[in-house]
């Protein structure tokens, strides 16, 4: 028998068993025990996820964020936000240290800049939309990531030396940008 935690059967005995709690048991702290077992929304990651370009990394990038068990869509989009910038970072320090050791490399200055916007507008733009719900913003501020970090490649022949961090802030970037776009709708 297929296990389907969002089926109306389901989601009544939740909210039987979270009245009950609440009724029996408010004096005291049972109810936080109970709770731990029946998430509001199994399925929310996954159906945000299957609405961006890159499902298998949003769904790994939100179930490693324990902020995500609580999250409703705009947390889960603040969330990937913030993945962003992880990734960012982690593709900005390899940029750093080929700036270190090969000076006058132009590409790697290049890419410097591109990540001094990430930084400094497109990554600040998406967090300052979030409460203002300008999702249209926030969508805009991940493309912009995605454009700066596909520009830092391009500047390389053949792809810079990290490569693979520059792929994988584009990738979630672009899950970011997805997000937002389901929110606006």
């Amino acid at each position: 028998m297929k296990n389907n935690s969002n089926s109306p059967s389901t989601k009544t005995l939740i909210f039987l068993v979270q009245i009950v709690c609440l009724v029996v048991f408010l004096p005291t702290s049972h109810c936080n025990r109970l709770t731990v077992f029946f998430p509001m929304d199994a399925n929310l990651i996954a159906q945000t996820c299957n609405q961006t370009p890159y499902p298998d990394l949003c769904v790994s990038t939100l179930q490693s964020d324990p902020r995500s068990a609580k999250a409703d869509v705009k947390g889960l989009g603040i969330i990937m936000v913030d993945a962003v910038r992880a990734k960012a970072h982690e593709a900005n320090l390899r940029v750093e240290e080929l700036i270190d050791r090969e000076p006058g490399n132009t590409p790697a200055r290049n890419c410097g800049f591109n990540y001094d916007d990430i930084f400094q507008l497109d990554i600040p733009q998406a967090v300052e939309a979030f409460p203002k719900d300008d999702y249209k913003s926030v969508e805009l501020g991940m493309t912009n990531v995605v454009a700066n970090a596909d520009s830092c490649e391009r500047g390389f022949s053949g792809g810079s030396p990290f490569k693979d961090k520059s792929q994988a802030l584009h990738d979630v970037a672009y899950v970011a940008a997805a997000i937002a776009k389901v929110l606006r709708s």
